[in-house]
């Protein structure tokens, strides 16, 4: 069996552990039945994962807890998300892991019990959500997750800005403060509703002003002070919005498909040490490519 989850892009500004969305670049892992446990790893990460990675703990416990049994498979990945740079390489392998034992054991779980299932490892549903469904993902938590899609319109591309630094989510989320002022709060939940309301409405123009953020962001990007200066020329190079991928090194613009290859170029040629990628929405949320 071969399956593959995309990368995702949370908060979006504004939306901190609520908004998410899904790219067209993926992490695929081919499983087959062994004599015994083998792992091949390929792509992103491959020179720091191992055998006993998070996919191969979360696949074991979820297969013994389903089958009482401890059966051995051979793992062969090919990842092609960035570890630590705030584009959901974590919700890809927990939804990957959860996802393939779903599979090969017919459980039949529906993709809401996936998502709450998932929410065992990362107790946030941002980045899990989009994985599972694709598109663009509003949730919340109460007691369960509840999730809203839509789809992404496929006259949009998304302009991936990866610098050469890795960010831990963890180290981030110390440097946020603990409380913060009613107007602050305020801000974001009125920018966060009208990001909301732009995607499902399809008021893509609008973005920019939905996406300003007050709880995060710029704490977030003095880690990087280049961040800054990648955001400014995508604004005014017809960016719809850059904001900070998840919680970072990552750089999310959104653009029209027609305008992204000369803003792609733009920072090609201004960030040369960083990564530039131009990707499409990915709408259609994990897949099955091969079962037999």
């Amino acid at each position: 069996m071969r399956v593959r989850v995309s990368a995702t892009s949370a908060n979006l500004g504004p939306g901190f552990d609520c908004l998410g969305l899904a790219l067209e670049l993926f992490n695929e892992v081919t499983i087959a039945p062994s004599s015994q446990t083998s792992v091949q790893i390929k792509g992103e990460g491959a020179q720091f994962l191992n055998a006993n990675n998070l996919f191969i703990q979360i696949f074991n416990a979820f297969y013994l807890k389903h089958s009482k049994k401890q059966d051995h498979f051979s793992f062969c990945f090919d990842n092609k998300i960035p570890l630590s740079r705030g584009l959901g390489s974590s919700s890809a392998t927990i939804v990957a892991a959860l996802l393939s034992v779903n599979e090969i054991l017919s459980l039949n779980l529906s993709k809401e019990a996936l998502l709450n299932e998932a929410l065992s490892y990362e107790n946030h549903p941002d980045n899990l959500a989009p994985a599972i469904y694709g598109g663009f993902v509003c949730s919340l938590l109460d007691k369960k997750a509840y999730s809203i899609k839509t789809d992404v319109d496929k006259d949009l591309k998304a302009v991936v800005v990866i610098p050469p630094k890795p960010i831990s989510t963890q180290k981030s989320r110390a440097l946020l403060p603990q409380n913060v002022s009613f107007k602050d709060a305020v801000f974001n939940l009125s920018h966060s509703s009208f990001l909301t309301a732009c995607f499902l409405s399809k008021n893509y123009d609008l973005l920019a002003l939905a996406s300003k953020d007050k709880l995060h962001q710029i704490r977030r990007m003095k880690e990087l002070d280049t961040l800054f200066s990648v955001q400014k020329l995508a604004l005014e190079n017809k960016a719809l919005m850059s904001v900070l991928s998840g919680s970072g090194s990552s750089f999310l613009n959104v653009i029209y498909k027609d305008e992204a290859s000369v803003l792609e170029q733009k920072l090609k040629d201004k960030f040369k040490d960083f990564k530039i990628l131009c990707l499409n929405f990915n709408n259609n949320g994990f897949e099955i490519c091969e079962k037999s």
